[in-house]
């Protein structure tokens, strides 16, 4: 991990933050003169399970994984943060330890703003604190999908939601390289290596995806929404 601090005033025009429009300027000076710039490599750890929250975290460039490790050793992904986003808001404003852990899936820019003074803000700022709401929920509620759909559907039902989910929300693309080994790629799923490989060839061998290490092309974008509605 590769940390400083940088002048954030004088670069503050490369940092939007989410629904800046409703920030006055002298919260968004308050925001940046109370922040730093952290840059991540591929696979450094942004914040762990079980640590203690201290910063509000905005996203400025890279992908991120959302994982929770259960008590036997288990890894869940839970979502992947693109730039833009905030991360970890439903810890940092819903306990005092993070519920989950962050890691970068190649080269990353995290934004770190004091949590007492973003605080600050979200108490004279009623708009801006309802949008952080929004999102908050937005997140949970996503990630109550994901594991309904892991405990309800079949295994081509939840491979396909793995694809749909690179294709349509992170890369917005039919062709994308996926960024992850095949074991995470298992964990979004809820399912094992081999399984997830399995899977992934059969769909190659039925003309539904082209598929060449990591790199994928939707054949047929209808077969692959109906393996995911039905299941």
């Amino acid at each position: 991990m590769v940390s400083h601090l940088e002048s954030i005033l004088a670069g503050s025009d490369k940092i939007v933050l989410p629904y800046h429009e409703l920030l006055t300027e002298e919260e968004k000076k308050s925001i940046y003169e109370n922040s730093n710039i952290v840059r991540y490599n591929k696979r450094d750890v942004i914040f762990l399970q079980n640590t203690r929250t201290s910063h509000i975290m905005f996203l400025k460039s890279g992908l991120v994984k959302i994982y929770k490790e259960s008590r036997l050793g288990k890894i869940f992904i839970l979502k992947i943060d693109t730039p833009g986003t905030f991360l970890g808001l439903m810890s940092v404003f819903g306990s005092d330890i993070h519920q989950y852990s962050g890691a970068s899936i190649d080269q990353s820019e995290v934004f770190y703003i004091d949590i007492n003074a973003f605080r600050n803000i979200i108490l004279q700022n009623g708009k801006y604190a309802l949008k952080l709401i929004q999102k908050i929920s937005n997140d949970g509620l996503f990630i109550y999908d994901r594991l309904i759909s892991q405990s309800q559907k079949q295994l081509p039902g939840r491979i396909a939601d793995v694809i749909l989910y690179f294709s349509q929300e992170i890369y917005k693309s039919d062709k994308f390289i996926f960024p992850l080994t095949r074991r995470e790629l298992a964990e979004i799923a809820g399912t094992t290596k081999e399984s997830l490989i399995r899977t992934l060839t059969e769909f190659k061998n039925d003309k539904i995806i082209e598929m060449e290490g990591s790199k994928v092309e939707i054949k047929s974008m209808k077969i692959v929404k109906t393996l995911s509605e039905l299941g």
